[in-house]
């Protein structure tokens, strides 16, 4: 037999997968597969249920295209449940969880906002979809996300018209004196908010609030008093200097330096 004979003998080599094919295995078994390539072709199986799509995305190794392959997955896109858990995951790509975000309830943006796995700039974009809702958002949902809140979004209810949901932002764990600062140097709206803050046995302490309380036009005057005399001489100058005051005020605070400089 002639030596390129046994060639003929050999068998051929099996076909290479074609691209997007699923091996012969049941869905259940390939949402854990850990090829990139079967999980995008899994991602985009019109077979996949909510069910299995929500397993396949509690893997934390999703490659971005796998989810991008769920975002457009049509008998998927429209679940909530299924929206949620894309834009929380770490690897969900920008283009894909950002829009996303506008389709969500309040609550949801909440837990978005309040996930240490999601990306400080998906949080944010949750944050102000809430923020710029809060004008149709009934009472109760207000109060909650007042409560629960980040600090962001219980900064936006500082300003609240009723003093119950105020005060629950005043005292959300995630509220910091930069946030109250803020919206004390708003003016407008803080009619509630400056004589809170004056009474909190907390934020009342803090230099930086007792400054932007004189400052604010709805202090009471016998606090701007108060406030000012615990503050050093210089502190009362410049904000005498830079800020815009009521004429009863700048009297007040003149009157202290007067009887402190003697």
């Amino acid at each position: 037999m002639s030596e390129g004979s046994d060639d003929k003998l050999m068998p051929a080599p099996s076909a290479a997968p074609k691209p997007g094919a699923l091996p012969d295995a049941p869905l259940e078994k390939l949402i854990h597969d850990p090829s990139p390539d079967v999980t995008r072709a899994v991602a985009a199986d019109p077979r996949l249920t909510e069910d299995l799509a929500l397993s396949l995305l509690k893997r934390r190794d999703l490659p971005g295209d796998a989810l991008e392959a769920l975002y457009k997955h049509k008998s998927l896109v429209k679940l909530r449940k299924v929206q949620l858990a894309i834009v929380m995951h770490p690897s969900a790509p920008r283009h894909v969880s950002v829009p996303v975000i506008r389709h969500l309830y309040a609550f949801e943006l909440m837990q978005i906002a309040l996930a240490p796995a999601v990306p400080a700039d998906v949080k944010h974009a949750a944050e102000e979809a809430i923020v710029a809702r809060l004008a149709t958002i009934s009472a109760g949902e207000r109060s909650e996300l007042a409560k629960r809140g980040s600090g962001r979004i219980a900064a936006a209810l500082l300003l609240d018209k009723e003093e119950r949901i105020m005060q629950a932002a005043l005292l959300n764990p995630q509220m910091t004196e930069i946030w109250i600062v803020k919206a004390l140097k708003v003016g407008a709206g803080t009619e509630l908010l400056a004589p809170a803050v004056c009474r909190h046995q907390k934020w009342s302490q803090r230099i930086d609030v007792k400054l932007a309380l004189i400052a604010n036009p709805h202090t009471p005057l016998a606090r701007v008093a108060q406030f000012a005399g615990e503050l050093p001489l210089h502190a009362i100058k410049e904000i005498l200097r830079s800020a815009r005051l009521a004429p009863n005020v700048k009297a007040c605070l003149r009157g202290v330096l007067d009887s402190r400089s003697k």
